[in-house]
């Protein structure tokens, strides 16, 4: 895996509908002036930086990377941008770690955002004419007969994806940066809310949230406070419209979770995982990627989340801090599980830290689920 690297300063601001009281440049240097000061850091000790951010067409920005240089400290330096659709978030914090692990640099600064209350994504990723004619509305649109396929193979009852909504809201509360913070959530709130997709409800679904997320990534020889260590990286791509393609289990994720697994020396992810962060933007995604992720056997997922199994206090949590279901900044969604899953191992994830949790998974997807990017992250030096 080359040289070590290490997470040393996280910021993140908090997720909202619309931050009007900042532009998209403050929104991005607010996060990474956190992460600097977390890491005991100014800009002038960063080397290079990283960032990512989904289409250009949802801000409607063009090359927002030049815009953005003077706010993230990084004239003169070198800046590179990411962007693998809704998994950019993971595929940024992968990029920035390849820069440390190669040697090329021993601090890197990256960064990923979306400020969705200045764009419309819903629209934004419906097709339309003259292009193709528009089967689907936004991506629950496009997800939802994997959903309803799910179902159908596994035999899962109704009610699973309504519980996975309330786990994640409830842990939402427990989460200061957390958009969606709805005391008193439970199944009949959740049930009792419109259909948008069947079989997705609105409170099964993530919201649009202006955000971003930022991390400082250090070489061991750099290395500042309490440290998250980085077990493994790896990112898979597979094509959306592959003949045979799996579009419920994709083969994408599989390969992908084995080779960060493989790095990280992880044969059982249930047992040898203490927490994981996966992005989760419809709430029956969570038995889907339980599968995909070999936490559970084909078709079992659903019964792992019935059990309470991923709860906070569960054999296996997922998605202490609410997951995406609570923040939604698209750009930056995947970062944040990540940044998540550093804090736990780090034990700064406050009211939502698991206890005793040494390793971590942080997990993004992104377009028709063909992209993928994963890392583990554990207190010890590996």
């Amino acid at each position: 895996m080359g040289n070590r690297c290490a997470v040393i300063g996280i910021g993140q601001t908090r997720y909202t509908t619309k931050r009007q009281d900042v532009s998209i440049a403050g929104l991005v240097r607010e996060a990474a002036l956190r992460a600097l000061e977390d890491a005991g850091l100014t800009f002038k000790d960063i080397d290079a930086v990283v960032i990512g951010k989904a289409p250009d067409l949802f801000e409607g920005v063009m090359m927002p990377e030049a815009y953005l240089a003077d706010a993230l400290g990084a004239a003169g330096k070198p800046m590179m941008r990411v962007h693998t659709a809704g998994s950019v978030g993971g595929s940024t914090g992968l990029v920035g770690a390849s820069l440390i692990q190669g040697g090329v640099h021993e601090r890197v600064l990256v960064v990923a955002y979306e400020k969705q209350s200045e764009s419309n994504a819903t629209w934004a990723l419906s097709t339309h004419l003259p292009y193709n004619a528009s089967l689907v509305v936004g991506a629950g649109g496009y997800f939802a007969p994997h959903i309803r396929e799910y179902m159908r193979r596994s035999g899962a009852p109704d009610h699973i994806g309504t519980l996975v909504a309330v786990k994640d809201r409830q842990n939402a509360l427990k989460n200061p940066y957390a958009h969606l913070r709805i005391p008193g959530i439970d199944r009949a709130m959740v049930e009792s809310t419109p259909m948008l997709w069947e079989p997705i409800r609105y409170l099964e679904t993530c919201p649009s949230s202006d955000g971003a997320c930022a991390m400082v990534l250090a070489a061991e020889s750099a290395v500042t406070g309490r440290p998250a260590w980085v077990h493994g990286t790896a990112m898979r791509s597979e094509p959306i419209f592959r003949a045979g393609r799996d579009t419920v289990n994709p083969q994408g994720g599989k390969d992908c979770a084995a080779d960060v697994y493989r790095q990280a020396g992880i044969t059982d992810p249930r047992r040898e995982i203490d927490v994981a962060e996966v992005y989760v933007p419809f709430s029956w995604y969570e038995p889907m990627w339980l599968e995909n992720l070999g936490f559970a056997a084909e078709n079992e997922g659903w019964k792992l989340t019935e059990a309470g199994c991923t709860a906070l206090d569960g054999d296996t949590p997922w998605n202490a801090s609410g997951g995406v279901l609570s923040s939604n900044p698209i750009g930056a969604s995947g970062l944040i599980r990540f940044a998540e899953a550093a804090l736990q191992v780090r034990g700064m994830a406050g009211e939502h830290q698991v206890e005793g949790a040494r390793t971590a998974l942080g997990h993004a997807y992104g377009g028709g689920a063909q992209f993928f990017a994963m890392w583990i992250v554990g207190a010890d030096k590996p």
